[in-house]
Formats: structure tokens, sequence, C-alpha cells
């Protein structure tokens, strides 16, 4: 069973890395940690719009390891991250809008390991769900954070 599971890890994941990544914005990074060679350690801050809901933007605050590693992107970067998504006008939804949808995803190490924004539609009570999740081929939950969206849908 383990090497099933490995295996369909390991199909998704490169499933995942041939998707293309939504388009994005670095709002802005808050400097943490200091480093006497290469950039320092960050708290950037990015904007990605929802590419099937109109007026849904999504932000999204994750580490960026700086130093020399991180310079000549060889870092990874940790799975530590939050998610904030909000109605920025009047939302559209499409009438083909599936139930769930991957709708982001953002490598964050230079092998199989991304960030996923997964969007969930919950119709009986009118509200966007985007789940935030870390991809990694290791045993255990992924780190995971959550933000819903209320539509005004007649």
């Amino acid at each position: 069973m383990g090497l099933r599971r490995t295996a369909r890890r390991a199909a998704w994941l490169w499933l995942a890395m041939m998707l293309p990544a939504a388009a994005q914005t670095r709002v802005g990074e808050v400097s943490t940690t200091f480093r006497m060679i290469g950039p320092n350690d960050k708290v950037v801050v990015e904007r990605y719009d929802d590419p099937r809901v109109g007026n849904v933007s999504c932000y999204v605050s994750r580490a960026d390891t700086g130093g020399v590693s991180g310079w000549v992107g060889l870092a990874e970067d940790p799975s530590r991250f939050s998610i904030a998504c909000r109605a920025v006008g009047a939302v559209t939804l499409p009438a083909d809008l599936p139930q769930t949808e991957s709708v982001f995803r953002q490598s964050s190490s230079p092998l199989f390991k991304a960030l996923t924004v997964t969007r969930i539609w919950d119709a009986e009570k009118k509200v966007l769900i985007y789940l935030i999740t870390s991809t990694k081929l290791v045993d255990g939950s992924p780190f995971n954070s959550v933000t819903a969206v209320p539509i005004d849908v007649p």
C-alpha cells in the first residue's frame, strides 16, 4: 500500500508541476532574519486572482528563505503560509464551476514541493472556500490554511 501511495503522490506532483501557475502579484514583503551573505529571510505577501471566478482575489503570505541558497534558487522554503480571499467587486460564478478545483500552484523548492490552492464550492451556504496546502513526498497531513468568500447568488 505504501508503494502505491507514493506512486500516486509522485504522479499527482508531476501533473501539478506541469500545470501553469496562475499569474500573481507580489504585494509586499517583510524581512525577518538578517543574512550576512545573500538576501535576508522574509515573509512575502502575494495576490492571486481566481482565474475562473471574477472579482475574487486571494492573498497568500509565505516564508521565503534567503542566504546564498535562496539567492541562487536552491533553498527549500518552509511550509508555513496563510491565505485570505476576498470579493473585490461583484462576484461572477461561471455556470460550469466544478464543486472542487485546483486553482493556483507555486513551486516552493527545486524538487517536488509546491503550494496548492484548491477552490471548493459550498452550494448550500453559497460560499467559496479556498484551501491552501503544501505538497511533499512524505507521509502525514500537509500544512494547510483555509478561508471563505460568501457569494450573493439569487
